[in-house]
């Protein structure tokens, strides 16, 4: 969903060619108090904003785009800015959107699964450490062997998502 927020009587048509245009539902707020109310109530894929409301209330402004959440905030001048300009702002910013999530998911599965490679290395060890141990009871290097075997097949499960995400990032 987008929000548009815009005081102007054209607001409705706007919302309606970008809707039509995007396939995705528009909420209008004529102020930045609706719009604050609106961005409480839910989330968005794009906040479009008027920027002479920007500059009537800059710090209403600025409060209002920190509180966006995920959504890509657009400020447009919508006195010089045909509605066809808008929508090719608002598609542009949501691809970029897009990609910028792509990327962070990218980089957060690839730092998890460092991490968990690192602990299952310091869990390999420890079981083969303690199968050396000739005290052990047959029942406790039961134990540690499925230890192992659990470890091993986390590090292959691991190492098949990474040639997904590698093989779906080359066709990206």
């Amino acid at each position: 969903m987008i929000l548009l927020i815009w005081s102007s009587e054209r607001a409705g048509e706007c919302a309606e060619t970008i809707q039509n245009a995007l396939d995705r539902p528009v909420q209008i707020a004529s102020n930045l108090e609706e719009a604050r109310a609106e961005l409480k109530a839910r989330a968005f894929s794009a906040v479009l904003l008027d920027q002479s409301l920007c500059e009537a209330s800059p710090l209403q402004a600025d409060s209002l785009l920190q509180h966006l959440g995920s959504a890509a905030p657009v400020i447009v001048n919508f006195a010089i800015s045909n509605i066809d300009r808008v929508v090719r702002t608002v598609r542009t910013a949501l691809a970029q959107r897009h990609r910028e999530i792509q990327i962070a998911r990218t980089e957060a599965c690839s730092t998890l699964r460092k991490e968990l490679n690192d602990d299952l290395s310091a869990l390999f060890l420890v079981c083969e450490t303690g199968l050396q141990d000739p005290t052990l009871n047959a029942h406790t290097v039961e134990q540690m062997k499925q230890i192992d075997e659990i470890g091993k097949h986390i590090r292959q499960k691991l190492q098949a998502e990474k040639a997904e995400e590698v093989a779906s990032a080359a066709h990206a």
